[in-house]
């Protein structure tokens, strides 16, 4: 077997910040204890559970954004790529906002005071949350205006209100009595009328207007169906130059339209951020989708977890609007420049080819118009692996397609979780449904924050005749799962695909991930009977192919963890290599700890959050943690045991996470054969462990460092997968 590239070279050493001890929240509470910062460890703890020896959860998750923001400060990527990982940083936030920040509220609220596995208690977590991610936000601002010089010198402008000339204002006051004022609705608030209704992520415009004598407010909202950024006719732009202007200045600059007959004292934006996170009763939960349809309507009013305004917003505004809003002054940040830049993706649009990455062809498996009989004798032939967004999503597409026209397929089952709005599966399985083939279909509704859009797809299958169901109540359907059912001359034969990720055409283009397609009877044999539980009342204990969470994935982890330990202590070859989104579970990390006590040698290659600190004499010092944030984000699970020369390698749809392992409907299923083996062990692997270009190494102190690039040119594990799909590289042929 070929080896697999460990890290080489010293990592150098880097910050270990402290943690600000968190404000006073509500006047009944008591202060934080102060955070600490991460200690060094001179002599290992013996006990394994000790706070020392794991990173905080959601700090983890904020570096992991910090290190998607450094994408947006690297000049390396093309200019308008730049501004694309500045916008995804934006809208990740403004995630930890309605989720994470906002349970971690609830608990506070609601008196739960846990202690995490790194020891802080519910106020100290949310105090040092807050603390980073509010520096975040004005992290985002700095690197904006850094890539806002960068694009002037290119030929791309934002024109700030001091920079319009008196030609583009009459110009956007027509534009905004035409296309702006038409959708503006100017709503009072004073004693007797209370704040409007604040939608989640709504920007809003605070407005002070001297009115028959007396100063008034009142709040017009910037509507989120305009375009952010309004390009100005070239008569009206510098020469050779794109030239844009904010939709909220063009708003603020004729705003006194609205009130006619008074005067506008002060216009300055604000922008709010609500609770996002279904909770559901179990219980309660006998109709799934109207418990989910209910929980959606409430979240519309969900409490506030953050307030951004102007760093120039009037002290008795602000605090009109916290007393009107219920909060407190910690979910308040005064912003030095613009709000919600997530938007800016809407600049990314622009056609400059120049300012982004080259595009490129991912190859398909098969042709569009390939003969179904083709298309399955080849899978029935071999398993078929493919690796997007380096290989075409349009593999898939042509599957589904080949199983909805050919006439000996008699069924298809499928998990969706996250499909996106546009979705040429989902026309495909109602192409089947109306041929007559049978069509059932898990619609996790429960997906986070695709709720409402799965809900919608779900009611236009069912309208099609297709057997809809909505998953568990206490279990998200996470695994991705497609099965065909076909009758050949030898009888009825199934067809699987499974991959790491979502069935969903667009995050296939931006997102890595590894699919399957197997016709393996043991295999087949295994997702029907997933999908008997999924759709029935079976109860399946036993898989003969797949790792199935939540029934034995985080027992199958283990005890595979737990041989590689005892093949160590037996001076046997000992390896693991896993790589994943996230490892944050606890039992797992003790386990990995042993392991490495035991004289593992382990690779983690983890794109976000990581609670385990590796190099920890005694305890990790065998166990490598590394990042690799690049052009396409990493999502695709590989979990790889060396086994004493036995070697055993998983890919599926599960994370090193609790709610993985134990809340969630999860597979794995084993890669078979040696060529698929040694293509994913040999090519992928391989090169994101020799990655030293875009990848980060954490250290023992929490920090990540750039891996030194050695004599050698740096090397970009995503762009030499590029090249190698591109030049007609394929699982096998190496």
């Amino acid at each position: 077997m070929a080896p697999i590239v460990t890290p080489r070279g010293p990592l150098a050493a880097a910050h270990a910040s402290a943690h600000t001890s968190t404000s006073r929240r509500r006047a009944r509470r008591a202060s934080a204890a102060p955070l600490v910062a991460v200690p060094a460890l001179e002599v290992a703890p013996t006990d394994l559970c000790n706070p020392a020896l794991y990173f905080n959860r959601e700090l983890s998750w904020l570096e992991f954004n910090e290190r998607v923001l450094d994408q947006a400060r690297d000049a390396a990527h093309p200019l308008l790529e730049r501004v694309k990982f500045l916008a995804i940083t934006a809208s990740n936030l403004e995630e930890f906002f309605m989720i994470r920040v906002s349970n971690t509220l609830k608990k506070l609220n609601a008196g739960t005071d846990e202690v995490a596995s790194d020891g802080y208690n519910t106020e100290q977590q949310l105090g040092a949350m807050q603390a980073r991610a509010r520096r975040m936000l004005r992290d985002q601002l700095d690197v904006w205006n850094d890539l806002r010089a960068a694009l002037d010198t290119a030929g791309v402008r934002v024109l700030d209100r001091s920079a319009w000339s008196a030609d583009i204002a009459a110009h956007l006051s027509g534009v905004f009595a035409r296309e702006i004022a038409p959708v503006l609705t100017p709503l009072a608030f004073d004693p007797g009328r209370p704040l409007p209704f604040l939608a989640n992520r709504s920007m809003n415009v605070a407005v002070t207007v001297a009115f028959q004598g007396r100063t008034r407010f009142a709040r017009v909202t910037v509507p989120a169906a305009l375009p952010r950024f309004i390009a100005l006719p070239e008569a009206l732009a510098p020469p050779h130059t794109h030239a844009f202007v904010m939709l909220e200045d063009v708003v603020c600059a004729n705003i006194h339209e609205l009130f006619l007959g008074g005067t506008v004292e002060g216009a300055h934006l604000f922008r709010v951020v609500r609770d996002a996170d279904i909770e559901i009763e179990h219980d309660d939960a006998e109709d799934l989708l109207q418990t989910v349809e209910g929980s959606l309507k409430q979240l519309r009013h969900g409490p506030i977890t953050l307030l951004q305004v102007e760093a120039d917003l009037p002290a008795r505004m602000r605090q009109v609007l916290v007393e009107a809003l219920g909060i407190s002054n910690d979910e308040v940040v005064q912003m030095p420049g613009r709000l919600g830049l997530s938007d800016w993706a809407q600049l990314t649009r622009l056609h400059r080819p120049e300012l982004k990455d080259a595009p490129f062809v991912p190859r398909s498996l098969w042709r569009r118009d390939e003969d179904p009989t083709v298309i399955f004798d080849r899978i029935r032939d071999q398993d078929q692996l493919v690796h997007h967004p380096f290989q075409s999503f349009a593999s898939v597409e042509t599957f589904v397609r080949a199983a909805a026209v050919d006439p000996h397929v008699v069924a298809i089952k499928m998990t969706l979780y996250r499909i996106g709005a546009q979705s040429p599966l989902l026309d495909l399985l109602i192409q089947a449904a109306e041929s007559g083939k049978q069509v059932a279909v898990l619609v996790e509704i429960k997906a986070r924050l695709d709720e409402r859009n799965n809900i919608l797809w779900a009611r236009r299958l069912e309208a099609h005749g297709i057997h809809v169901v909505y998953g568990f109540a206490d279990l998200k359907t996470h695994a991705k799962l497609c099965l065909i059912v076909r009758q050949e001359s030898d009888g009825i034969r199934r067809y699987v695909h499974t991959s790491t990720g979502n069935y969903n055409v667009e995050t296939a283009r931006a997102y890595t991930d590894l699919g399957l397609f197997t016709a393996d009877p043991g295999v087949a044999a295994d997702v029907a009977g997933i999908f008997n539980s999924l759709t029935g009342y079976s109860a399946q204990h036993e898989f003969h192919r797949l790792v199935v969470a939540p029934r034995h994935l985080r027992t199958t982890l283990k005890s595979l963890v737990d041989r590689e330990a005892v093949h160590a202590r037996a001076g046997r070859p000992a390896h693991i290599v896993i790589k994943v989104n996230a490892v944050t579970d606890d039992a797992m990390i003790r386990a990995l700890y042993r392991a490495s006590q035991a004289g593992v040698s382990i690779d983690l290659l983890v794109r976000g959050i990581c609670s385990l600190r590796p190099g920890v004499p005694g305890i990790s010092e065998r166990i490598r943690v590394r990042s690799i944030v690049g052009r396409f984000l990493e999502h695709s699970r590989v979990y790889w045991f060396a086994n004493a020369g036995d070697e055993e390698m998983f890919i599926g749809s599960a994370d090193v996470m609790e709610r993985n392992l134990g809340r969630r409907v999860e597979t794995l299923i084993p890669l078979r054969g040696e060529r698929l083996l040694r293509h994913v062990r040999d090519v992928v692997l391989d090169a994101y462990l020799k990655d030293t270009d875009r990848a980060m190494v954490l250290d023992a102190t929490g920090a990540y460092s750039r891996v030194p690039a050695g004599p050698d040119a740096r090397f970009n594990a995503q762009e030499f997968l590029l090249r190698y799909y591109t030049r007609g590289g394929r699982a096998g042929a190496v």
